[in-house]
């Protein structure tokens, strides 16, 4: 019996050892899938491409049905969107949220969904009141559906709630956000629920061009370009997302986790747009998640990257004026080669 569990522990040993080996890129990174265009493949195409290609999270805008029907059994982690237009009825109306779960969530038993993403953007703005009352429905549906330990209810927002940002352990959220804010990281933290956080180093370098360097945006800087404290920063992209990590624990978020969900460059269109730094941002970017940031050292930044198409029906306005941000175009071809894992 000695001699057996001497093995056992040793091969106890062994297979932790295998997991601790086992890179974590892939499974910290995914793509987000938005339908702007007329001239995108079909659903079971879509699905297939991010299977082929070993990409196992996809963040979708709205719970289109056909594409959840794609996903049935792919095990292609989701986070859906509660979309903007819909948080008004939602959150006047709990029956509606309940409807909304039935339709979109429980009728799709064999689809792995993450999160629900109430709202994009949203806070602060004319919708941002909606908010958590949305949450708050669409967490009481999940409950009584007893899915509420397999499904996060959160809300994406935008880098802009940042206040100040620099240094990042100076990260704060603006006065604007913060009457908003305050109660959504009481429901996030009492939830086990991260913070979802569209980060873009592209959007701070193409404002301020003369101020920051574009190596530090792009994850090429050979050293460490800002020290704060204990914490060295070589990159843009750890700079924002550990400015709000130090926003969130000024609000009694210590104990939250950000995830990133949506994050890109583009290839064309616009200030530093093109196939070289787009490429070079998101390589660079998979490589680089998988540590963490300095304030989260060895733990993975789970990350969506924007987005899997060029898109030929952007809305007017600063959508276009930003240019192309696919890896991939309609037809499936690579805008540019990555390498996924």
């Amino acid at each position: 019996m000695a001699n057996r569990s001497i093995v056992s522990t040793a091969v106890t040993a062994l297979f932790l050892a295998v997991l601790i080996a086992i890179p974590t890129s892939v499974h910290s990174i995914g793509f987000c899938f938005r339908r702007l265009g007329n001239n995108l493949p079909q659903p079971s195409e879509v699905v297939d491409l991010y299977k082929s290609n070993n990409i196992e999270r996809m963040r979708i805008y709205h719970p289109y049905q056909p594409i959840l029907e794609a996903l049935r059994g792919s095990n292609i982690q989701v986070m859906v969107d509660v979309p903007n237009e819909d948080l008004p009825s939602l959150a006047s109306d709990a029956s509606a949220a309940n409807d909304w779960v039935q339709n979109y969530i429980n009728a799709y038993p064999d689809v792995s969904f993450r999160y629900i993403a109430v709202g994009n953007e949203v806070i602060p703005g004319d919708s941002a009141a909606y908010v958590l009352p949305v949450m708050n429905n669409i967490q009481s549906a999940l409950s009584a559906n007893g899915l509420q330990g397999q499904i996060k209810v959160s809300t994406s927002v935008s880098q802009g709630v940042l206040g100040a940002s620099y240094p990042p352990s100076h990260g704060a959220f603006t006065s604007d956000a913060l009457q908003y804010f305050r109660p959504i990281v009481n429901f996030l933290d009492s939830n086990g629920s991260p913070l979802l956080v569209n980060v873009y180093p592209y959007f701070s370098y193409a404002s301020n061009p003369n101020d920051i360097d574009i190596k530090y945006a792009l994850f090429t800087s050979p050293g460490t370009v800002i020290q704060d404290g204990q914490f060295g920063y070589q990159n843009l992209f750890d700079a924002i997302v550990d400015a709000v990590y130090s926003a969130l624990e000024k609000e009694g978020g210590s104990n939250m986790e950000v995830v990133v969900s949506e994050t890109g460059w583009p290839s064309d269109g616009g200030l530093a747009a093109s196939v070289d730094n787009a490429r070079t941002y998101n390589q660079n970017l998979i490589k680089h998640v998988r540590q963490g940031t300095p304030k989260t050292s060895g733990r993975a930044v789970e990350t969506y990257i924007f987005a899997m198409f060029n898109e030929d029906q952007k809305p007017a306005g600063i959508e276009q004026k930003w240019g192309k941000w696919g890896i991939f175009y309609p037809n499936k071809q690579h805008v540019y080669p990555l390498n996924f894992n």
